[in-house]
Parts: structure tokens; sequence; C-alpha cells
């Protein structure tokens, strides 16, 4: 039988500490993630060097930081307002989600992809982050409410490619990229992996894709 939370038809709402209104919190913190990119690509070096850091030291120490808060919080079993209660005994979605990210500024910060500078230096940053902070909510919502999981495959893929096209008209990603890669966003969703968040594989899987198209860029 399959544990609880990979099924993908269960009501998170019930497993979330909080009820509904935990589940509410949980898709706000979600979707406001999406200011991460925002401020690390307008305003990361003053962050930074008010802590005497370059700015991938920045990102690195934030990692550390919420690996060190995940640590102790699985050693006492803790689990707040908005998560899930079997995330007591497993590494929390937000850690995955906060792995991803990182991983994604970091290597986005490196060559071929730092190719612009200030905001459009997020060509590829914005829409791996965008695509977990927006699809994500949307077909896990549908997923819940409707119970529908080609439904929620196809919202999730138009969201996908207006996340990723949208980003070639703002800030120049090339298109063919956005057109291959905004699939990969979708399919970090499905898989019913019990371990590894699909915050963590939403990033993950159109990253490893765009690693792999580097050398073409």
């Amino acid at each position: 039988m399959d544990d609880p939370e990979t099924q993908f038809d269960i009501d998170h709402v019930e497993h979330s500490v909080g009820g509904f209104g935990g589940h509410a919190f949980r898709r706000l913190t979600h979707v406001s993630m999406s200011l991460v990119p925002v401020l690390y690509y307008t305003r990361g070096e003053d962050i930074a060097g008010f802590f005497s850091l370059t700015l991938p030291e920045l990102v690195s120490y934030v990692f550390f930081a919420v690996l060190a808060i995940e640590v102790v919080r699985l050693r006492f079993g803790i689990v707040i307002v908005g998560q899930r209660e079997y995330e007591s005994k497993q590494i929390s979605a937000f850690a995955w989600g906060a792995f991803a990210v990182c991983l994604a500024l970091l290597v986005t910060g490196m060559e071929p992809f730092a190719s612009g500078t200030g905001i459009k230096a997020g060509m590829y940053g914005f829409p791996l982050i965008f695509g977990l902070t927006f699809v994500d909510p949307i077909m896990g919502e549908i997923k819940r409410i409707k119970h529908d999981l080609k439904m929620a495959i196809v919202v999730g893929m138009a969201t996908s490619y207006i996340v990723w096209v949208g980003c070639s008209f703002w800030l120049g990603t090339p298109l063919w990229v956005c057109i291959l890669l905004a699939p990969l966003t979708v399919l970090g969703e499905l898989p019913p992996v019990r371990y590894i968040d699909d915050n963590a594989t939403m990033i993950m899987f159109p990253l490893a894709g765009l690693l792999l198209l580097s050398p073409f860029l």
C-alpha cells in the first residue's frame, strides 16, 4: 500500500498542522519564495556586502543555517504550523526547497549561465525558481480538490510554459531552452517519492536539463 503522503489525491489539509489555516499558510509561504530571486538579483550584492560576504558565500551560509535548523527540528521531532505530520521524522519540504533554490542560484551564477547583469543575470534562475513557487501550488490544489492528475498535469504544463516563455520575453532566456525545460518542471512534481520532496525535484529536474544543455548556450 502507498504511504498516505505519496498518494496524489490525498487531502493534505487533514495532514497539515493547523488544518486548513496551516495549509493556507504553507501555500502562502510557498508562493512568497518567488521573492527570493527578486531580492537576489536586485539587492543580493548589497545584502552580501553588509555581511562582508560574496554573493555565493551568502547563498551557502543561508543554506547551512537552514540545514542546522533542520537538524535540530528533526532531533526533537518538531513540526510547526503548515508542516505535515510526517515531516517530524523526515527532511521537510521547506528544507528541500531551500536546498534546490540555493543550488539553482549557485549554478546559474556560473559560466556559461551568468551572461547578464542585474536582474538580467536571472534569465535562468528566475524560471527555475518561479516554476517551483507557482506551478507546484497550482498542481497541488487541483490534485487536492479535483482528484484529477491529468487536469493537474495539463494546467501545470500551461503554467510552466507561461513562466518559462514569460521569462524569455522579460529576461531574454533562450526560447528553445524554455520550450525544452518547461515540461521538466512539471515532471519534477510527479514522482511519488517519500523522502525527496517535489520542492527539490521541481527545480533539480530542469536544472539538470539546463546543465546538459550548457555546451550549446
